[in-house]
């Protein structure tokens, strides 16, 4: 087993009763930000990512990640890019428009000109409906949005939903990899 599925199954990882920020009810629930905010975690998280964004199509030139969650993902790609030597900027997209402040929806994008294209990096993917609200955000603003990498596929349809919006979608483990495969599909 690799270090990171290590690190998210001892830390994030939770066989119990939960309702999903999709109002889906589930038996499980995995926290990845409480492996992520681990320095290790943070490290070993930004180093699969980087490596699954090698895997698209094209290059992308900055990865956004979705608040709350796929902020501190976006921190460490963007971090690791620059010490191999292709800085990617990160972005956060934001769920809520903050009536204070900036009032932003995306944090981090302002100086990017021109049409950019992005990864959105995702902690968990269960229907893929936040994670569509961000794409949306991002191209509204001018940015093209060409795939999502998530840490954790929870196999509920997200995969599906955004490869019909003509996204790729890569991710770096499944439910399966948590509850083996008698649970891949429950």
């Amino acid at each position: 087993m690799d270090r990171l599925l290590e690190l998210l199954k001892k830390y994030s990882f939770e066989e119990r009763e939960v309702v999903l920020s999709s109002g889906q009810r589930s038996t499980f629930f995995i926290d990845c930000k409480q492996t992520v905010l681990l320095a290790e975690g943070h490290l070993a998280a930004g180093r699969a990512l980087l490596r699954a964004i090698d895997t698209l199509s094209r290059p992308v030139q900055a990865v956004a990640g979705v608040e709350l969650g796929g902020c501190s993902l976006a921190s460490a790609v963007s971090t690791l890019s620059a010490v191999d030597g292709r800085p990617l900027d990160a972005m956060y997209v934001r769920k809520e428009l903050k009536d204070h402040g900036s009032g932003r929806w995306i944090e981090g994008g302002s100086h990017l000109a021109g049409e950019r294209t992005v990864a959105v990096l995702e902690d968990v993917i269960t229907t893929g409906g936040s994670t569509l609200r961000a794409v949306g955000r991002l191209n509204e603003l001018g940015f093209n949005v060409i795939g999502v990498i998530a840490l954790v596929d929870r196999c509920q349809g997200g995969k599906e939903i955004i490869a019909k919006e003509g996204l790729e979608f890569v991710s770096i483990y499944s439910r399966r990899d948590f509850l083996g495969k008698a649970q891949e599909n429950a």
